[in-house]
């Protein structure tokens, strides 16, 4: 992103919880996307909870199924997959606009290198479906080549909150063995 731009957030919400539509659907694709971002705020609310998170609505991702969660009590959230966090960002609206302006926080939200080698790799997503490593950083994964993946972004937020979950307590650099179940 070039210096100088501003990230908008979305000022309408693109799901809201108890069932109810933020925005009122035009068509049944609209519909449908509604009703995954509902879905999708339950999921953070069960695979991210234990962090203390309460989430309301999702107002902003990226290319690699980086979430800005707003709160209950209106503070905002990043939900990072591929570093296998959640934590707040801004305790407030005013604070997450000062965000938006941020060079360095625009930088590392739109990953515009890691997003264009994975384009390269796997094209345009679709259905979805976000960019990710199937190896997550925090567990020594690399940045790119081989470690590059597409995944639906239902299924990051369960596994990024899963491994979170799993290695909160352990001390930086300890070993860890990946076993995978079916």
């Amino acid at each position: 992103m070039a210096e100088g731009h501003r990230l908008i957030w979305r000022s309408t919400p693109l799901l809201s919880v108890a069932g109810r539509c933020a925005i009122k659907p035009r068509s049944a694709g609209q519909l449908y996307v509604m009703r995954h971002h509902m879905s999708l705020v339950e999921e953070i609310r069960q695979y991210w909870g234990w962090v203390g998170i309460e989430p309301v609505e999702v107002v902003g991702e990226n290319d690699f199924g980086n979430l800005i969660i707003k709160d209950e009590d209106g503070k905002y959230w990043r939900m990072c997959p591929e570093d296998c966090y959640c934590k707040v960002i801004a305790a407030n609206r005013a604070e997450l606009d000062s965000l938006s302006v941020n060079q360095e926080f625009l930088q590392d939200w739109y990953m515009s290198a890691l997003v264009s080698l994975a384009k390269d790799q796997f094209g345009p997503l679709t259905g979805g479906r976000k960019y990710c490593l199937k190896t997550p950083g925090v567990l020594g994964g690399a940045y790119g080549g081989g470690n590059l993946a597409t995944a639906p972004q239902i299924e990051l937020v369960r596994f990024s909150g899963d491994i979170a979950r799993q290695i909160e307590e352990l001390p930086d650099g300890a070993q860890i063995k990946l076993r995978v179940v079916e």
